[in-house]
């Protein structure tokens, strides 16, 4: 816990010095997120603002970090609920403002109850405030409320902040680049969902329903420790592989059909994401083997153009080169590749970008773009390499590859000399993937 406490403690205190070079000092105020009713005295699961917990690490609804830079110096504040015998009873543990502040690392801490009284003089005679806005309206009341009260107390001789900032393209940058505790937490998610993926194709056989093998990635993300998916899991076959993005999970699998699954948990708040295509039977078609062939060329072109200095969008121009080609020698277009490419024409059964950043939140926080220009890919960041081809039936399209769907995706960590595939455990060849059916 102590070598953790200090990594929070760093991130803060690059918050803060972001907010001395940027306006000379300033407050930064980052709530959790709240909790959410499901129905009638019942809550959805609680799980914190993915801002929130990079700074504190802290795991309990109703709290704020509070970091102040100003001409006394740093301080790094939390507020949060108090411990409470009889809601423990009910809920559950509470660490409460003294045991937060030590276990986090805190200079201080206070009662959430404490916010209206101490918000506005943590923010009397700060240049600037920093905190998300837009991204939950109750809070964005509540910094109206503490800006009109310290604008109120302007005969005392207080001033309010100048300007208010969204302190998420701060963040966002620190994000960006995965430190080694946030790498090793990654590896083990990865690791996780890749034994899901090796459950599920075990258990997968015709007669099956798609809400069956969901079940079983649930249960090995469970058994081995991850606190939840980190996004609804897609269990896709037959024709529902052509739906992107595709969530009932309750069709049943028949012989010949592929099964795309797009599935990965959360670990101790990051995220994995793999997605696997494989033969229900155990076998590929001629067909579903060649489309799946095309694919996994273009995957595995793609994963060899992820470098450092290389620019993000470099592998997703990969596989659009790759699909099409393949799509062509296919005989599903009937253009040249450079015809192809110009049209779109290829964008009919590939019509995704090859990847996302990958951290805290599946679709992770960072830019793709800046001015203009690709961003340049560095060690520590992390993405998913994830090209496919999605044919429906239609009258120009030979009847032997109507309802082909195949997705196949990898989560890589740039590095200093190249990347590492964090799921390379999984099986991706066609030999491995009809193994690991069989098996």
């Amino acid at each position: 816990m102590n070598y953790a406490r200090q990594i929070y403690r760093t991130r803060r205190d690059g918050v803060l010095a972001t907010m001395r070079a940027r306006s000379g000092g300033g407050l930064a105020l980052v709530p959790t997120a709240p909790e959410v009713p499901r129905n009638r005295d019942s809550l959805y699961p609680f799980r914190h603002d993915s801002y929130f917990y990079y700074l504190s690490g802290f795991p309990e609804p109703e709290a704020v970090v509070a970091l102040i830079a100003g001409p006394d110096g740093d301080r790094h504040a939390l507020f949060c609920r108090e411990r409470n015998e009889e809601r423990e009873t009910w809920d559950g543990f509470r660490y409460g403002p003294e045991a937060a502040r030590e276990i986090f690392g805190f200079d201080e801490a206070y009662p959430i109850t404490a916010l209206p009284e101490k918000l506005p003089e943590m923010a009397a005679d700060r240049p600037a405030l920093y905190t998300p806005l837009g991204l939950f309206e109750p809070w964005d009341r509540r910094v109206t409320e503490v800006l009109n009260e310290v604008r109120n107390r302007v005969r005392t001789g207080v001033s309010a902040p100048d300007e208010v900032v969204d302190i998420r393209a701060m963040v966002d940058a620190m994000r960006l680049l995965k430190d080694e505790h946030e790498i090793a937490l990654m590896r083990r998610a990865c690791a996780i969902s890749g034994g899901a993926h090796r459950r599920a194709m075990r258990a997968a056989h015709a007669g099956l329903f798609e809400y069956q093998i969901e079940a079983e990635l649930l249960h090995e993300f469970l058994h081995e420790g991850a606190q939840a998916v980190a996004y609804g899991s897609i269990v896709a076959s037959g024709p529902n592989a052509c739906v992107l993005h595709y969530r009932e999970n309750n069709r049943q699998l028949a012989d010949g059909d592929l099964l795309l699954i797009d599935a990965g948990c959360e670990f101790q708040g990051y995220a994995s994401d793999i997605t696997r295509t494989f033969p229900v039977s155990g076998k590929f078609t001629g067909p579903q083997k060649a489309v799946y062939e095309v694919v996994l060329a273009a995957q595995l072109a793609c994963i060899d153009a992820v470098r450092p200095g290389a620019a993000f969008h470099d592998y997703h121009h990969v596989a659009e080169r790759v699909l099409a080609q393949g799509f062509i020698d296919l005989g599903l277009l009937t253009d040249t590749l450079d015809e192809a490419l110009e049209s779109g024409s290829y964008k009919r059964f590939y019509m995704h970008r090859a990847g996302h950043w990958l951290g805290m939140d599946v679709h992770d926080a960072g830019l793709y773009q800046v001015h203009g220009e690709s961003m340049r890919l560095a060690p520590g960041m992390v993405l998913t390499v994830e090209p496919g081809a999605y044919i429906r039936p239609a009258d120009d399209v030979p009847e032997a590859f109507w309802n082909i769907g195949v997705r196949i995706e990898d989560d890589v960590l740039v590095t200093h000399d190249g990347v590492e595939n964090l799921t390379v455990t999984t099986p991706k060849s066609v030999a491995d993937v009809e193994s690991a059916v069989r098996a």
